[in-house]
């Protein structure tokens, strides 16, 4: 279709378009005219995402998350919100209210979550762009109570933000709760069985006593191996057949003293037996004071050989009973080292039992703390006013778009009847039918002639 053919069917259809035009935006002004005045109220509140959490002192990193605004919008709009404005408002207590919903829904139903849906129809919630403040809305017919339920929103979306918070940290304050009162019951028992353990084996302090013990221990291990030296030697001193080679007969201060007399004694005796000769009564008597010396250093000697076998008896005996004392000091010894590995155990359990008391203890403290918060991080910046001037309807605007509806309907109908009727208006439309001879051309005479119908057999003509 050209831009002509467009042209000439507006013109014949200008009625059409016209009424299609005046009864749109007729109708749209009478409306607007008659409708009621609206007035919208905006309550504002800040959200601050920076500061830390007042119990915790960290920040939260949910605050920070790119859907958090779109987040709080949402719970705005929530029907927890709208509910808690309807117990604040106290509108379920209404006589009026609760006719108007027994009337509307034949009192099927629960009155509060059919007021919030109606409250919630009339609310926008707008966050600001590029700030943490959301503009909560709600257009109403009285401005008074636009304004009240717009500050209801705010304050209950405050209540319902904390409760959010609150709600988990009580939970969590209960099983923490839990929690810890099974690990003190936990940190009891491992102490209990410390005590216990210490009392049955009268151990008062296991490192000063397993330290006296392991030095009482060194000092029989010394001792026996000093024994077993002197058992050595003694033995090997008991297996010399010449008592004269053993050390102590040897440095025998005695022994040496009456071999020194007797060798003088026999060199006396030799010098006798040749002056006086071997029957001579001082050589006998020399001779017998000769023998009485050999019989003593013979005495002298049986005797330290003797004390060197005294003396390995009693070396094995004290080498035996060393060895036993050491074998029971190792017994104690290890039983001390033993009973000190089962308290470290004890001790570590009664450490473990101790650290998660610990920790138990200071997430139950903070959750309790979440819990009790009566602070959130949202603050009613400005509250919702009385609108003196209605927000709606506006007539200037509707008028203005019913102009552009109207004209645009107005061209879409007449089109319409158009196609639905075609005629023929120009020489373009005769050529869109096909293959017809052009015969002539008459001028415009309105009025005079009326324009023609087309036919689509042979032989039509204009």
């Amino acid at each position: 279709m050209t831009p002509h053919q467009f042209f000439l069917i507006l013109r014949a259809r200008w009625l059409v378009l016209l009424l299609t035009f005046v009864a749109v935006v007729g109708t749209t002004a009478v409306v607007s005219f008659m409708a009621d005045k609206q007035y919208t109220a905006t309550a504002s509140v800040v959200l601050d995402v920076k500061s830390p959490d007042p119990v915790s002192g960290m920040m939260l990193a949910g605050l920070m998350a790119p859907g958090y605004m779109a987040t709080q919008v949402d719970i705005i709009k929530s029907d927890r919100v709208a509910k808690r404005v309807v117990r604040n408002l106290r509108m379920d207590s209404s006589a009026a209210i609760q006719a108007q919903w027994a009337e509307a829904t034949g009192s099927r139903g629960s009155l509060i979550d059919w007021l919030a849906e109606l409250l919630k129809r009339n609310l926008d919630v707008k966050p600001s762009r590029e700030s943490n403040v959301i503009n909560i809305e709600y257009i109403g017919t009285d401005p008074k109570f636009a304004a009240a339920v717009a500050n209801a929103f705010a304050q209950a979306y405050v209540d319902v933000n904390l409760d959010l918070r609150t709600e988990p940290a009580r939970q969590y304050a209960g099983f923490f709760d839990e929690q810890t009162r099974g690990a003190r019951e936990r940190l009891e028992r491992a102490q209990r069985a410390l005590s216990d353990y210490q009392q049955r084996h009268g151990i008062t302090s296991t490192d000063e006593r397993l330290d006296f013990e392991t030095a009482k221990l060194n000092e029989t291990s010394s001792q026996l191996t000093a024994i077993q030296a002197a058992t050595t030697d003694s033995q090997s001193k008991r297996q010399h057949r010449d008592g004269d080679s053993i050390s102590e007969v040897m440095q025998s201060p005695l022994i040496n003293g009456l071999k020194a007399d007797i060798a003088r004694q026999e060199a006396k005796l030799t010098e006798a037996s040749v002056n006086l000769g071997a029957n001579h009564p001082q050589h006998q008597r020399m001779q017998t004071e000769l023998n009485a010396l050999r019989e003593q250093l013979r005495s002298e000697t049986d005797r330290i050989t003797g004390s060197i076998t005294t003396t390995y008896e009693v070396n094995r005996q004290r080498e035996a009973q060393l060895r036993a004392a050491l074998q029971e000091q190792k017994t104690r010894v290890l039983e001390l080292n033993q009973q000190r590995d089962e308290m470290a155990v004890l001790r570590r359990e009664i450490e473990s039992a101790q650290r998660l008391f610990d920790t138990l203890s200071q997430r139950a403290s903070q959750s309790t703390l979440e819990s009790q918060a009566s602070q959130t991080n949202i603050s009613v910046l400005n509250p919702a006013v009385p609108p003196t001037e209605p927000s709606g309807p506006r007539t200037r605007l509707n008028v203005a778009i019913a102009i552009f509806l109207g004209g645009l309907l107005g061209v879409l109908l007449a089109t319409a009847l158009e196609f639905a009727r075609r005629r023929v208006r120009s020489i373009d439309d005769l050529s869109a039918l096909g293959d017809l001879p052009l015969l002539g051309q008459v001028g415009s005479a309105r009025g005079m002639i009326r324009p023609l119908r087309f036919g689509l057999g042979k032989g039509a003509t204009a």
